[in-house]
């Protein structure tokens, strides 16, 4: 597995807002040289200003050559604006890495040479703690090389997991890329249905965050499959497995409504993509 001091080049980072920013600390914390690192953002958020400026971080640079790596990170709605500025500052040997929603290979690929490599990706908001998961697909430029450096700066902010069809993207983005508003909205109700059963709403609010947590806790510690967790939680005929039947009820439980929500995500994001 590549490390990030195997960058044979500069690193661009294009866009320094939440996801970039936290990648941008994640690859200084994790050792990438701050003279190889640069970032192009009009207007970077106060905090990574001030992390640009004490690690001595180029800030919108005007020369420097062509980088080894040029990472994509600002919104998918300015993605033609910023791209059709930032291509030519790169070349045919540049990896080109995306963490923008929606925006395609092919999409990617219009802006740069022919047989430039490119990876899209997506991940989630817990990268910004450096939780997170992403999914990423390359194209078929893109060298075992150049996928394990890919694969170096998107674990600064978590897991990664590579597929090769980038169908499986949507499919991504419906599971992980959205998950984490599931899992908030759990807490949401959870501690909405404490305060209907009589809880003040304060607590029910502490008890439902720290439930949430962590259960996600335990599940990342034990490595234990979450069925077997559900399980050994349940005890017959007990108060668990009076609310596992209605969560769990085949026709409108929690399966069946989080089978329903992540096609549609799929398939909003296949819509969004084109």
């Amino acid at each position: 597995m590549a490390t990030l001091s195997d960058i044979p080049g500069r690193v661009l980072l294009v866009g320094a807002g939440k996801m970039g920013g936290a990648m941008l600390e994640g690859w200084l914390d994790l050792g990438l040289d701050p003279a190889l690192a640069a970032v192009i953002d009009p207007a970077p958020p106060a905090e990574i200003a001030a992390l640009i400026e004490a690690r001595g971080v180029a800030l919108n640079p005007l020369n420097g050559g062509p980088p080894a790596v040029m990472l994509l990170a600002v919104k998918p709605q300015v993605a033609p604006e910023v791209l059709a500025r930032v291509a030519p500052l790169a070349d045919a040997g540049t990896l080109i890495v995306s963490v923008m929603a929606g925006r395609t290979l092919g999409f990617l690929q219009s802006y740069f040479p022919a047989g430039t490599a490119v990876v899209r990706s997506i991940p989630n908001t817990p990268a910004a703690i450096g939780r997170g998961v992403t999914v990423a697909v390359p194209n078929g430029a893109v060298t075992s090389d150049q996928m394990t450096i890919a694969d170096a700066l998107l674990r600064a902010t978590g897991g990664v997991e590579w597929v090769e069809d980038e169908a499986l993207i949507d499919v991504a983005t419906a599971v992980s890329g959205s998950g984490p508003a599931y899992v908030f909205l759990l807490a949401e109700a959870l501690a909405a249905a404490g305060v209907e059963a009589g809880l003040p709403a304060d607590m029910a609010d502490r008890l439902a965050r720290a439930t949430v947590a962590g259960a996600g806790e335990l599940m990342v510690r034990t490595g234990i499959d979450p069925a077997q967790l559900r399980r050994n939680v349940t005890s017959p005929n007990g108060t668990t497995a009076a609310a596992l039947a209605v969560l769990m009820d085949e026709e409108k439980g929690f399966g069946p409504l989080l089978t329903d929500a992540v096609a549609a995500a799929a398939k909003r994001s296949r819509e969004l993509a084109g």
